[in-house]
């Protein structure tokens, strides 16, 4: 039977596990590394790059390299390389892809299905782009799970006595806060919070701008108006702040950066990591309230923790450490390699759903309140947030006016008291309503939510029994259609990408 795979589709970087003899194995790429940068490049001869090979030539191909695409999935947004226009998926689709080829390499059979892991506080939208993009990579998604969740998974296998657990998973776009109760093999998210734009490329951010702002003063020159020098500088910057977690200064030097009338000029500069963290105080700050909130939706107080479980990259920085040591008073547990902890946790769900893994059972649960927009333009919530997952809510509603033969339902997901306010998860109608007095129409609005997270919601006239359903697809904005045609695609590519590789190869050995 072929394996199932778990991936930790990350921001910056993205890993591959499996289960092997009852064991997670992390699997290494094509390149010989255990993480593949989310990176995709398009060369200037057409070919496309994913991970190390797209990274290496973002310098001097700024404009046709794409990073961080997982920071505008399910957004309506799109990059344009060459007249064509890439959705988030199809991005990071290229990215799976090179992931469930490099895991077919190492298994010695064609990879076909995975669990892929997300931010615990993705939305519906969100994770429907997730489960889009593995179907334009050639994979069955079997499930979506929480990064938090995938964590604590990993991190419990081994785990005898009952614990809660605080994961804290600050990565390189997104940041979760998750509260577990883990014993005897059940792993129970208590509740979780977040923030789906803070993360490392926030903390590169405070220095890149700091490089920019101290040659400006210097030199009087702005080098956010050259691409290629950005590159350069973004590159220095995420250098300086991995230097930063081991030693106490560093030095920023970029010689022949820019140029101006007087000729090539240098960029040379000592960053300390006092400024650093001087630099990222209002990030770190926003690390605050989503703990404060898991905690507090919880029902537990910070002394009722057993353990810290830091997760992603960016726990290394020690102003993180920190923070998370004087916050919940407790020294972080080291145990589990930030990195890769993510992906071992989705190959154990794989394992688990294949039927390899025994003993182990997850409930997880709803990051954000569901509900509908009810008169007056109120968010009327049906399934509150951190409610246990799969689960089935209904309520009854009736019609706001006499003679009203239809109703609208309009689907939200998020924390505000009014519609305007949350998440448009999408619209429907329910027609066919018989004539009748306000207030007498009976209509059972039912939300039910899987175990990946996505949502489906329902509306039924109680007179008539007539239904009418909706699966939240068009969150993500690609219909049924557009997967397919984009499955075709990066089938077709997949072909003509290897001709191409085959080609390069044959004149590589023809030369040597």
């Amino acid at each position: 039977m072929a394996k199932t795979i778990g991936i930790d589709l990350g921001t910056t970087n993205s890993v591959v596990a499996v289960m092997e003899g009852g064991k997670p194995t992390v699997i290494a790429n094509a390149e010989g590394s255990r993480t593949t940068p989310s990176v995709v490049g398009f060369s200037k001869t057409g070919e496309k790059l994913v991970g190390q090979l797209a990274k290496r030539q973002a310098i001097l191909n700024p404009d046709k390299t794409i990073a961080s695409i997982k920071r505008h999935m399910g957004e309506d947004y799109k990059v344009n390389i060459d007249g064509k226009d890439y959705t988030p998926q199809e991005i990071s689709a290229m990215i799976l892809r090179k992931l469930a080829d490099d895991a077919s390499s190492y298994l010695g059979e064609k990879v076909t299905s995975a669990v892929i892991t997300v931010p615990a506080y993705f939305n519906d939208a969100q994770r429907q782009a997730t489960k889009d993009a593995g179907k334009i990579a050639g994979l069955e998604v079997l499930r979506i799970v929480n990064e938090p969740t995938a964590a604590a998974l990993a991190y419990g296998l081994e785990k005898e006595k009952s614990e809660k657990v605080l994961v804290f998973d600050l990565g390189g776009g997104t940041f979760d806060v998750s509260i577990l109760e883990i014993g005897d093999g059940v792993h129970e998210v208590l509740s979780t919070s977040g923030d789906t734009h803070l993360g490392g490329d926030d903390f590169d951010q405070k220095i890149m701008d700091w490089i920019c702002d101290e040659f400006k003063k210097e030199k009087g020159i702005d080098l956010r108006t050259d691409n290629r020098a950005m590159q350069r500088v973004k590159e220095a910057a995420e250098k300086a702040k991995c230097e930063l977690s081991s030693v106490m200064e560093t030095n920023i030097n970029l010689p022949f950066i820019t140029a101006d009338a007087e000729g090539p000029q240098h960029l040379d500069m000592n960053l300390t990591r006092a400024k650093f963290e001087d630099l990222s105080r209002d990030l770190l700050n926003r690390c605050k309230t989503p703990v404060e909130n898991a905690l507090k939706d919880a029902g537990i107080s910070k002394s009722d923790i057993d353990e810290v479980v830091l997760v992603g990259g960016s726990t290394r920085i020690p102003a993180v450490q920190q923070l998370v040591k004087e916050y919940t008073g407790k020294e972080p547990n080291q145990s589990v390699n930030p990195d890769e902890v993510v992906a071992v946790g989705a190959a154990v769900q794989a394992g688990v759903l294949a039927g390899e893994v025994k003993d182990i059972v997850l409930l997880d649960v709803t990051p954000l309140t569901l509900g509908i927009e009810t008169l007056g333009g109120v968010m009327t919530p049906l399934v509150p947030r951190n409610t246990t997952i799969p689960v089935s809510k209904s309520q009854v509603f009736s019609t706001a006016e006499n003679n009203q033969t239809a109703v609208d339902i309009h689907v939200l997901q998020g924390e505000r008291p009014m519609a305007k306010d949350n998440k448009s998860l999408g619209m429907f109608r329910l027609d066919g309503i018989p004539p009748a007095m306000r207030g007498l129409p009976q209509i059972e609005v039912t939300f039910d939510i899987d175990a990946n997270g996505i949502v489906n919601v329902s509306a039924k006239d109680k007179a008539t029994n007539k239904e009418q359903k909706i699966t939240i697809t068009n969150s993500s904005n690609l219909s049924e259609a557009d997967i397919d045609k984009m499955v075709k695609e990066a089938e077709a590519n997949s072909a003509e990408d290897k001709k191409k590789k085959e080609e390069a190869e044959i004149k590589n050995n023809a030369t040597s």
